[in-house]
């Protein structure tokens, strides 16, 4: 009796203990619910064949398989294994009433098990620990109903030694069923662990590659270094950091390295971490005649005591920042000195008129030898009173007022002057004018002063037999202003530098004439350009931008 109890505890244990070494991989949990549906149906009919019988009742674990099956397996291994258990049954049953009462009992406990199901797939281990007793419980109790219902029947009771028996029949009984669900679920726990596994890894590898391919192209030098001062990682930038290019830094110490690249005062940062415990630490060193900013910082674990477990290193190119910081401190003094510049030449004026004032009044007065003396005098207050003019209004910088207009209207107004001009000189003008352009937003006097300057630039810039050329150009969303002459040209070298204040190509030039056009144009959110061949001659392209259009969006 014994040994047949052992071996259907073994019996009963099977699916289990299968279960245990097929599942082993993520793919193989579709397929589940079929094997165990199997495997507890052939523990059940291996089972049966290896009863207990204590006359009149007989002892079966193989019961147990129907509750795995219909758990694991679902509803409809549950009612097959139910029908063949009924099957098996049927023939070793001479009572009609013990058969029905056995299919009765399969209908309610199969409708209960469906109920009981629909919750314990949501469920977790230990709470599906707990939803199987009911099920263990009805079992071993229908047990013991057709145990007092055969004895009855039969006016005989089991053997004396049937007490014990039974009472391991039932730990036997809901030890097996537990541990088949504790089993089957460490089980399924364990894929579920491996394949959180791989994809934490993969995700893992997946971020170090990002990480590593973004650390090499941003334009910073990034090195990892661990608690014992040795590189575990340097992107592409920190190798080609240096005197000398390092093909490889990986586990190199950074003293090392900083040595044989050149770099050692920029050491001292990670010195700061490592050695004097610092938890961020930065300096600017001198690399091949230019500044870098060096930063440090300690690398340290979640937790109250922080421990440092090595420093993140970057390194910095800050020269162009460095350079502009410097070229915006200039620009500041610059304009400070531009104020003052502007309000002493304001009040020089008024003494000027005053001087050209009386030395007109003594060229009046003066015999004829010597009114050339004043005229010269007078040309040159009345061209230093035109550099005070032009300075002021590059000094200013003011915000304009602008009105609708057209750069025609503007043009012909400028036209009879500049004819005249040119014909002082022997030169012609040529005006070419598109069709009529929409609306601008202008300031009459300031686009005045710009003709009129681009245009004695041109006059002055030709010999007597010179043509200047005004053009107007439409464009669509936006209007050009070409002036050509046809001198001698600019070298290429120049034409950098027309816009600079106080830069001039011509021997008697103050320099302020194109910043001064420069100034308007961009007041006027135009641009200005210049297109020169020596020996052929120059032309300045102005182009305003019309209302309600974005002309240099596309091109920023």
């Amino acid at each position: 009796m014994v040994n047949n109890l052992l071996l259907q505890v073994l019996i009963a244990l099977l699916p289990v203990g299968t279960f245990q070494v097929w599942y082993s991989r993520p793919r193989q949990l579709k397929h589940s619910r079929y094997f165990i549906g199997v495997v507890c149906g052939l523990s059940m009919m291996l089972g049966h064949c290896y009863n207990i019988h204590f006359d009149p009742v007989v002892l079966d674990l193989s019961f147990i398989a129907i509750i795995i099956a219909s758990l694991y397996g679902g509803i409809v291994f549950g009612v097959a294994l139910s029908t063949v258990y009924t099957l098996l049954h049927f023939y070793e049953m001479n009572d009609p009433a013990a058969i029905v009462g056995l299919g009765a009992f399969f209908v309610f406990y199969l409708i209960f098990i469906y109920k009981v199901s629909s919750s314990f797939r949501i469920q977790n281990r230990s709470a599906r620990m707990k939803t199987i007793v009911p099920l263990w419980a009805i079992g071993l109790a229908a047990h013991f109903i057709s145990l007092i219902a055969a004895s009855i029947n039969h006016d005989e009771l089991p053997g004396d030694n049937f007490g014990w028996f039974f009472a391991a029949y039932m730990v036997a009984y809901a030890g097996i069923v537990h541990l088949s669900v504790y089993y089957i679920e460490i089980a399924y726990e364990r894929v579920s662990l491996q394949t959180q596994l791989k994809e934490l890894s993969s995700q893992y590898k997946l971020e170090s590659i990002r990480m590593r391919q973004f650390l090499d192209v941003v334009p910073l030098a990034v090195m990892f270094i661990d608690g014992k001062g040795r590189i575990a990682h340097a992107n592409k930038t920190a190798l080609e950091m240096g005197n000398a290019a390092a093909a490889e830094a990986d586990d190199l110490h950074y003293t090392e390295m900083a040595r044989q690249m050149g770099i050692e005062d920029s050491a001292s940062v990670i010195h700061a971490i490592l050695q004097d415990g610092e938890s961020r630490a930065s300096g600017v060193f001198k690399l091949e005649g230019r500044s870098m900013l060096a930063t440090a910082c300690s690398v340290s674990e979640a937790g109250p005591d922080r421990q440092s477990r090595g420093v993140v290193y970057i390194a910095q190119d800050i020269t162009d920042t460095q350079r502009l910081k410097d070229e915006l401190d200039k620009m500041e003094r610059l304009s400070l000195v531009g104020q003052m510049a502007a309000s002493i030449t304001h009040e020089i004026r008024n003494p000027m008129a005053v001087i050209r004032g009386f030395v007109q009044l003594l060229n009046e007065r003066s015999p004829a030898e010597q009114r050339s003396y004043f005229r010269i005098v007078m040309e040159e207050l009345d061209r230093a009173n035109a550099i005070i003019n032009d300075f002021l209004s590059l000094a200013q910088n003011r915000i304009v007022e602008k009105e609708t207009g057209r750069l025609q209207s503007v043009l012909k107004d400028m036209m009879p002057l500049i004819w005249a001009d040119a014909n002082l000189r022997g030169q012609s003008v040529e005006l070419i004018l598109c069709e009529e352009q929409d609306a601008l937003e202008l300031n009459g006097k300031e686009i005045k002063q710009l003709i009129l300057n681009l245009a004695r630039n041109g006059l002055e810039a030709m010999d007597d037999k010179g043509v200047l050329r005004i053009e107007t150009r439409d464009l669509g969303d936006r209007v050009q202003l070409l002036v050509a002459d046809t001198g001698g040209g600019i070298p290429p070298e120049k034409v950098e530098r027309l816009f600079e204040p106080f830069y001039t190509t011509k021997e008697q030039g103050t320099g302020l004439g194109l910043a001064l056009c420069l100034s308007i144009v961009e007041r006027h959110e135009g641009r200005i350009e210049v297109q020169s061949r020596v020996g052929e001659g120059t032309t300045f392209i102005v182009t305003f931008c019309k209302s309600g259009h974005a002309c240099w969006a596309a091109t920023v």
